[in-house]
């Protein structure tokens, strides 16, 4: 399993998240993965991971990864340091866009400007 070793991070990423019914085969010099993440955030990382390992196109690698949700983009657990703008940042590429998050979690925030180490909070997706 030559193809497993070589995309051994994308597995581990896999693996990181919780990926559920997770599957691995190596067919005919192609790598197939599926199974489901429990959002759009964690799918995107782990395309990103293949891209990074495989080119834009890889022809060796195949994968049907799912999501369980379509309600919000990620749910982040707040760290110290964290501000909604870093949020954003991280998330959006855009610390202007704070708001989103503020909004999207307005019944456990009062003030954007007052988020509390453990809480959970609900990345929107943005247009």
């Amino acid at each position: 399993m030559a193809l497993a070793m070589k995309y051994g991070p994308v597995l581990d990423l896999a693996n990181r998240f919780g990926m559920k019914d997770a599957q691995v085969n190596e067919e005919e010099g192609v790598l197939k993965v599926s199974g489901t993440v429990h959002d759009q955030y964690m799918k995107n990382k782990i395309w990103d991971k293949i891209k990074e390992i495989g080119g834009e196109m890889p022809s060796d690698i195949q994968a049907d990864i799912k999501t369980e949700t379509n309600e919000y983009y990620h749910v982040h657990e707040v760290v110290s340091g964290d501000t909604l703008g870093k949020l954003a940042k991280e998330y959006y590429r855009d610390a202007s866009k704070y708001p989103k998050i503020f909004e999207a979690n307005r019944d456990q925030l009062d003030n954007p400007d007052l988020i509390k180490v453990g809480q959970k909070l609900k990345i929107p997706f943005v247009d």
